[in-house]
């Protein structure tokens, strides 16, 4: 009922010409995803990729509406553009084919329900693509990508900044900053260690980018709001568990993972080819 009432509020708005608040926007269009209360078990067993967003603090849900009615339309338009090249190569297989329509049928109708259908499973797919992560600290979101998506979040992000640059989309009112998340772990050496060595290689073997000789590379790292969590932790434990929390320590296992695969690579904090970053977030 309360829904309803709202919604007939923003109706009555809109229809004597009024201005509407983002909230009231955002609201019409679009509903707040329930939290993905199973991620947190996941992402202790499987590495996941995503976005992390800085956001004001008691404007989490605002920016929540907002960022999902923007990355929807990028993962979807991804998810589109990369299964078209595989339904190229399928469209020529059945041209091949001799296709009997069904009896009063005509075969112009069966084509188009069959790219229909296919618009449909992409707008589909990347609807479903992203769930919400309910984190301990205020200001910060995290949506996750299902498990086996083929999706890039820095892919997504290129064309979401390319849209902001060229003026095809506006500057997010809520969201501060959005950070691609390639890969997660527990925070441990030997994982940390792995994920840095086998995204550097990714890299490197994606063949986009013309490293120079010696390649360039900067690693970062960011607590976000976690200083007294930080040294709580620190604090309790004596058989340094937590020695990753350490800013130097954390630094110096991406630092030696990068060496280890690329060799021939120095530090350049002014023009890194290759940036590492670390994102720290305690999650429920």
């Amino acid at each position: 009922m309360a829904a309803e009432q709202r919604g007939g509020a923003e109706a009555e708005k809109a229809g004597r010409g009024e201005e509407m608040t983002p909230w009231e926007q955002h609201a019409g269009v679009l509903s707040i995803p329930r939290f993905d209360y199973t991620a947190p078990s996941t992402l202790l067993h499987r590495s996941a990729s995503g976005f992390l967003i800085t956001c004001p603090i008691r404007r989490e849900k605002s920016a929540t509406k907002e960022v999902m009615s923007i990355l929807e339309k990028y993962t979807s338009s991804c998810t589109s553009s990369a299964s078209s090249e595989e339904s190229h190569d399928a469209d020529k297989v059945c041209k091949r084919r001799k296709l009997c329509p069904e009896e009063g049928e005509p075969a112009e109708a069966m084509n188009s329900n069959s790219s229909s259908d296919d618009k449909v499973d992409d707008q589909l797919e990347g609807k479903n693509a992203l769930s919400l992560v309910k984190l301990m600290k205020s200001g910060l979101l995290l949506l996750t990508l299902s498990n086996g998506s083929s999706l890039d979040p820095v892919e997504v992000l290129s064309k979401l900044k390319h849209s902001l640059e060229c003026g095809a989309l506006k500057s997010p009112l809520w969201c501060h900053r959005i950070f691609p998340i390639q890969a997660t772990c527990v925070l441990n050496e030997k994982e940390l260690s792995g994920i840095v060595a086998d995204l550097v290689l990714q890299f490197v073997n994606s063949k986009k980018h013309e490293l120079s000789t010696p390649a360039k590379f900067a690693v970062g790292y960011n607590r976000r709001g976690l200083e007294e969590t930080v040294v709580k932790l620190m604090g309790s434990d004596s058989d340094n568990t937590f020695a990753l929390l350490d800013r130097n320590k954390c630094i110096s296992v991406g630092a030696t993972a990068v060496k280890a695969s690329l060799p021939d690579s120095v530090v350049d904090l002014k023009f890194p080819e290759v940036h590492c970053s670390y994102a720290l977030s305690v999650y429920f």
